[in-house]
């Protein structure tokens, strides 16, 4: 019994420590979306600009942004993004829920994986829709204001220019966007964010277990298992990114446009830019899934070793 305990890899829900398991995953997830958000909020900014009228690419919007708006300026909007840990733990927990139930009726480690996903997107994607819906307005003030319909006034007689930026206040959006569309309007995008994330949270954790197992087929016996995950994550989170980024772009135009359409936008997009355009901000969305996939992976599983119940901690593959 003890020899089988040693060849799991996977430690499941019931094998955790639940009130170690939270306490750490709040610090990890804060710690990557920190690390990463200068890239996410790039990505919305080439995903909502028209053609190239204010940012050429990835480094030439990083540039000009450190420039006009300084550090702060890449960190736009991400106290009111920082919110997401809630969902982040929903996601989690419904990811290792429903996995376990999905294990009652199969063994396969792809479909418990896809179901799992898909069924954790959809959970935490109604909890961030908001959250998004208020950080993208936040992230296109400034020097991308003219990217979004809802403009905030200078206070204390500032005025905006190339050098003076107005930084938008939480409040303000909210009640702009309450006042404008209702409280409909925190869930606008809501069906663009399923279909952008749900495909993404479904394709990506397929991917990971099938570039692991072919890591594993090509890699050394004495090869580390979490090395070959670490791999294996950014592996299914570029394969991921570039699957669900035509969705993402139209996400993003739908929730900081206020377009009320997927379909129209999806065709104005096209009609607009043509099929280069569905390709926008997916450089910046890869650069920064890779580390947040690597750090992930290996925060996850090490998550998961830390929280292990006490008396498995020496029965458990690592």
């Amino acid at each position: 019994m003890m020899q089988q305990k040693r060849n799991i890899q996977i430690i499941e829900w019931e094998d955790l420590d639940k009130r170690k398991f939270y306490s750490l995953g709040v610090f990890m997830t804060m710690t990557t979306r920190a690390a990463v958000y200068p890239f996410t909020l790039i990505r919305t900014r080439l995903q909502v600009q028209k053609g190239k009228s204010l940012y050429n690419g990835t480094f030439d919007a990083f540039c000009k942004i450190l420039k006009a708006e300084g550090a702060r300026g890449l960190y736009r909007g991400f106290m009111v993004n920082s919110f997401t840990l809630i969902s982040g733990q929903a996601y989690i927990t419904t990811y290792e829920l429903v996995r376990k139930y999905v294990s009652c009726y199969t063994s396969d480690n792809t479909v418990k994986s896809l179901v799992a996903g898909g069924a954790a997107s959809l959970v935490a994607q109604s909890i961030t829709v908001p959250i998004d819906v208020v950080s993208q307005q936040l992230m296109v003030q400034g020097q991308g204001c003219q990217l979004t319909r809802f403009k905030l006034k200078p206070k204390n007689g500032m005025t905006t220019s190339k050098h003076k930026v107005t930084f938008g206040q939480t409040r303000d959006i909210v009640v702009l966007i309450f006042h404008m569309d209702g409280f409909r309007g925190f869930y606008r995008g809501y069906v663009a964010s399923l279909l952008t994330y749900i495909p993404n949270s479904a394709v990506w954790w397929p991917f990971y277990h099938f570039y692991g197992e072919q890591l594993s087929k090509l890699a050394p016996a004495d090869c580390p298992h979490l090395l070959l995950q670490a791999v294996a994550g950014p592996m299914a989170a570029a394969t991921a990114s570039t699957l669900t980024n035509p969705m993402d772009v139209v996400r993003a135009r739908v929730q900081v446009e206020g377009r009320s359409s997927v379909i129209e936008t999806f065709k104005q997009l096209l009609a607009e830019e043509g099929a280069w355009g569905l390709t926008k901000g997916l450089s910046a969305r890869i650069i920064s899934s890779l580390p947040t996939s690597v750090m992930i992976v290996i925060g996850y599983e090490t998550l998961k070793r830390l929280s292990l119940r006490p008396e498995l901690v020496d029965s458990r593959h690592w």
